[in-house]
């Protein structure tokens, strides 16, 4: 029988926006924003303080996520820009990078309209815990490598891609758990856990991990549980959520920008020294279990027995990879095609000292050399998720 896989814990409909440095320079001029306006914390009231934090993000060269006031503000500067309407969330990402290496499975939604009825594919059921139809759009700006925006006399250049998200989804914020999802986990072999990243009630918080916290005793004593961290709309939500699950999950997966906010600190991902305090650092605040860190140079597992994960890892390296070279466009045999890349050499270099420094306890797995004129930054992660539990499927169904 085929692994049953189970993904939670809600989706998204998502506007991708095309990078378009002369719209958003104009935006900037229109709105006569200053370099000493720029900030990726401020509130988003408007769509002038969507501006502001956007060109913050471009100026500090990363990717995040934010919370807007209202969905309006979101069309309003979607409307400006041409756009695609795609599918999002971790578990829907990973649903469908699945179905495309020929695995069915299940997804636990939060939200239904019919963009998820048309966009999801046949394989992948659904339960969900909505009463009726709505639709609140993540708007997803993606940026490449030496995009530009110009802020009053300063010139702001990013040396990587990256992407960032702005979203007001209810039914996200609520997170409410369909009364099937234990009985659903009770037949699973892997289960998939994201999604308190945009609750903004601890009372809300507290009962939905009560209830995720149920569902997973509900799963197989064989069966696996990977928590896939996210970007914290009120940065103080992680600790319940840490304290909660590091006990009940097999596997822990962050990627870099949440490592170094758990951190506090920014990390220079291709100095090993820099790279392992890092990790042994992160290390003493996530005990338990398997830890892994996944990054644009290199994906780092810790645990007792790293590597067991081995596989696993080097699968959401390859899903993750493939996705950003052809975006939603791969097939198996693209993926195949990644998986024989060559690997970043500065990335190897670093790997080999940290396995000389640490022992057995830590594995690092470097990643692909991608080059691409047209890079996909959105749902690496989500992607990767996808890609660590279809090989932890492969490896249950031996």
């Amino acid at each position: 029988m085929d692994t049953e896989i189970v993904l939670g814990l809600g989706g998204t409909v998502d506007y991708e926006i095309d990078w378009d440095e002369s719209r958003l320079d104009e935006l900037i001029r229109w709105y006569g924003i200053q370099p000493s306006e720029l900030s990726r914390q401020l509130p988003i009231e408007s769509e002038r303080d969507l501006v502001r934090t956007l060109a913050a993000f471009i100026a500090d060269g990363v990717g995040g996520e934010r919370f807007v006031a209202s969905s309006d503000i979101v069309e309003q500067f979607a409307s400006r820009f041409e756009r695609r309407i795609t599918l999002g969330g971790t578990c829907v990402r990973a649903a469908i990078a699945l179905d495309r290496l020929g695995l069915a499975s299940t997804v636990h939604l939060v939200s239904i309209d019919d963009h998820v009825r048309r966009l999801l594919p046949p394989s992948v059921s659904v339960i969900c815990s909505a009463a009726h139809d709505s639709t609140d759009p993540h708007l997803i700006v993606q940026y490449p490598a030496g995009a530009s925006l110009r802020v009053g006399d300063q010139l702001y250049r990013a040396r990587h891609p990256n992407r960032i998200i702005y979203t007001n989804d209810p039914p996200n914020r609520s997170l409410v758990i369909s009364p099937d999802l234990p009985a659903v986990v009770a037949t699973a072999e892997l289960f998939l856990v994201s999604g308190f990243n945009t609750i903004q009630s601890k009372a809300v918080l507290e009962a939905r991990l009560d209830s995720v916290v149920e569902a997973i005793g509900r799963i197989p004593e064989t069966g696996l549980v990977v928590y896939e961290d996210a970007g914290y709309h009120l940065p103080e939500y992680t600790e319940p959520v840490r304290r909660r699950l590091l006990g009940a999950v097999h596997l822990w997966s962050m990627n870099e920008d949440e490592l170094q906010h758990y951190l506090g600190r920014s990390v220079d991902l291709l100095d090993a020294e820099d790279v392992r305090w890092a990790l042994v650092d992160v290390r003493r605040a996530f005990p338990g279990p398997a830890l892994v860190v996944h990054t644009r140079h290199w994906s780092a597992v810790q645990a007792p027995d790293a590597g067991r994960w081995a596989a696993a890892v080097q699968g959401g390296i390859t899903m993750a990879s493939t996705r950003y070279l052809h975006g939603d466009d791969w097939s198996d045999a693209d993926y195949r095609a990644t998986s024989l890349l060559p690997r970043q050499e500065d990335a190897v270099t670093l790997a080999d000292a940290l396995h000389a420094a640490s022992g057995d306890e830590l594995l690092v797995v470097p990643a692909f050399e991608l080059l691409t004129d047209t890079p996909t930054t959105i749902g690496l992660g989500d992607s990767f998720a996808g890609g660590l539990i279809e090989a932890l499927s492969r490896e249950t169904r031996r």
